[in-house]
């Protein structure tokens, strides 16, 4: 059973593993708060990654969700980039941040403006496809200049946190409310080691889960030397490879000894059931701080170029917030999509809405009506992504794709 008809069945089983969670992990679950929180969300028009629109439109947005000094002012920031599966992965010829990779143009921006405004220290996360080469080498092959992020601010560091990296040992991080799939997860050091943590991430549909923006990149944080296909079963492999396809998507495992096994091995073993829930631990057992979606330029169909029927699109636009859950719901609707919708229903065909779950986690609204829209109108720049894709693929055909396929990531 999946879908809507199991949300009376989990809500009662996540009370008891809530209870579980409070006796084992010491945490007070959060679970069935009311109502959700929410918090405003900028829409800023940018139609280019000219450093100079990116900084004056990123400036005048944080101003608009409060301010970035209260955010980072004297401390340190961890920020989740995007750069879904191997670089050698592309659509025709494009550069891969004008498709399903966050662009270093945004990257550098946003380190800069953090920078200006106080932040002690910045550390750029993410987990590329089945490496433990150090981060700077993915920006490398992808043609991103590593130095000129690096050069944006002061105390400017990277790290690679699919494995256990620069520290000496993994962090746990429990789940308030009990969890949907594990109750905690190990995490690599550099997600407990920060005051803020970011996620800046790209404004895409996804094979999966209907739509990937700020929540769904934190998919991202796992390391595959715990939840990954050459996990051990005892211990890390602390040189991973693959994906998390066959546990977090499938559940045909579990996780290396070292984390909480699954707290529930009969629930549905396919990704549109699992994927969402466990999107939904990570952000509450991680909160999200501060959300930046990329739409200036993008993909449409699916969140990399083995997504079959995927084509280029160009927005226009960036979002940012301090709520993940409402920052994607204003993405939803400014992709032509509705938050509201579940499974069955476009873009969530067999997936469950993560939006959903994660409101009746206590995290936060997928209300458009609960959630403060600020700068450009929602009417005024919304670009209706299967739309578009439809009109593109008409009339130029399928770009072709090249690399290797990195499924299930």
């Amino acid at each position: 059973m999946t879908g809507m008809n199991q949300s009376r069945r989990e809500a009662l089983k996540k009370i008891g593993y809530a209870a579980i969670a409070v006796g084992v992990y010491g945490k007070a679950p959060s679970l069935l708060a009311s109502p959700a929180p929410t918090a405003p969300v900028a829409i800023g028009k940018c139609k280019t990654y000219n450093p100079a629109e990116l900084l004056s439109v990123l400036g005048r947005m944080f101003d608009q969700v409060g301010g970035l000094q209260r955010i980072v002012n004297g401390k340190t920031v961890a920020i989740k980039i995007n750069l879904t599966g191997a670089p050698t992965y592309r659509v025709g010829y494009l550069p891969l941040g004008d498709t399903h990779y966050t662009n270093p143009q945004v990257i550098t921006a946003a380190v800069h403006l953090m920078g200006k405004a106080g932040a002690k220290r910045i550390r750029i996360l993410e987990s590329p496809w089945s490496s433990a080469y150090p981060l700077e080498e993915t920006l490398l092959q992808a043609d991103f200049d590593p130095r000129q992020i690096e050069s944006a601010a002061p105390n400017v560091e990277f790290e690679n946190t699919n494995f256990l990296g620069k520290g000496k040992k993994y962090s746990r991080l429990v789940v308030p409310f009990g969890g949907y799939l594990f109750p905690a997860y190990e995490l690599n050091h550099s997600y407990s080691d920060c005051d803020v943590f970011v996620s800046m991430t790209k404004m895409k549909e996804h094979e999966t889960t209907g739509i990937t923006l700020s929540m769904k990149n934190c998919f991202g944080i796992t390391p595959c030397s715990i939840y990954g296909a050459s996990a051990g079963i005892e211990d890390p492999d602390e040189n991973p490879k693959g994906g998390r396809g066959q546990l977090l998507h499938s559940g045909k495992r579990q996780p290396s000894k070292i984390a909480p096994a699954e707290l529930d091995t009969t629930t549905p073993r396919e990704g549109g059931y699992r994927v969402p829930r466990a999107v939904v631990d990570l952000i509450a057992a991680r909160p999200v701080d501060l959300q930046i979606v990329d739409g200036v330029k993008s993909l449409s169909g699916g969140e990399g170029p083995w997504a079959p029927g995927i084509a280029p699109v160009q927005p226009g636009m960036l979002v940012a917030g301090t709520n993940p859950v409402a920052t994607d719901a204003v993405c939803m609707r400014l992709m032509g999509l509705d938050p509201m919708m579940d499974r069955g229903t476009h873009p969530f065909e067999t997936s469950d809405n993560m939006l959903r779950l994660a409101e009746e986690a206590g995290v936060g609204t997928r209300d458009l009506n609960r959630i403060e829209v600020i700068g450009a109108d929602i009417k005024n720049v919304a670009f209706n992504y299967a739309a578009q894709r439809s009109a593109i693929l008409t009339r130029y055909g399928s770009l072709p794709t090249r690399g290797i396929s990195p499924a299930l990531t």
